[in-house]
């Protein structure tokens, strides 16, 4: 007996975009496990919003959010129409994004936003760091990895924890809205700004 119901396949089908029998599939193949089955349709670029990734996106907003008149952040946040632009939906999305900037400070967007000479540098101190230490150079090689990633997580918006619901990322939370509004969206830009505290 199957460990999920009729329900369930339709909620995964509602939150992927993909047909009945995928979304049947996936959670078979997750025995039931519904975060499991959207992983794996994730992995397999099976989702609405791994397709959507790739559609331009130029509509959207900007938005700000201004904590006690000290810290601020504005935030160009894009989707595909107007249409999408002008909903509750997306402007509410548009201000926690806003929020967290200025409550977690990131420095990049994604990770492909790093530039080559920081994230060489950092490899490099990690490197030293280890040296001296006689692991066998392949797991050094993955202690540095890992450490190379945790030091640019916080600094990386789409890689922060969501400062109002720590079980998602920033990138999570962004493609929950992308299933909603069956549009693209796409962190642009953004600034922070602290009282007194200049770059």
């Amino acid at each position: 007996m199957a460990d999920f119901t009729v329900e369930d396949i339709k909620k995964l089908k509602e939150l992927t975009g993909v047909g009945l029998t995928d979304a049947k599939t996936a959670l078979t193949e997750a025995k039931g496990d519904f975060d499991k089955a959207v992983e794996a349709m994730r992995k397999k670029g099976l989702t609405k919003a791994e397709k959507r990734g790739d559609r331009e996106a130029r509509e959207g907003v900007i938005d700000s959010y201004i904590h006690d008149g000290r810290i601020g952040a504005i935030l160009e946040l894009n989707c595909e129409t107007s249409f999408v632009a002008k909903t509750d939906a997306f402007k509410e999305l548009a201000h926690y994004i806003a929020m967290q900037i200025a409550s977690m400070n990131p420095v990049y967007v994604s990770e492909g936003d790093i530039p080559e000479a920081d994230m060489k540098k950092t490899r490099t101190e990690f490197e030293d760091k280890l040296k001296d230490d006689k692991k066998p150079a392949d797991v050094k090689a993955k202690i540095i990895d890992g450490q190379v990633k945790k030091h640019f997580e916080d600094k990386v918006l789409l890689s922060q924890k969501y400062i109002l619901d720590d079980s998602v990322t920033i990138e999570g939370l962004i493609k929950n809205y992308i299933a909603k509004t069956g549009e693209n969206i796409v962190v642009r830009q953004f600034k922070r700004m602290e009282l007194g505290v200049t770059e």
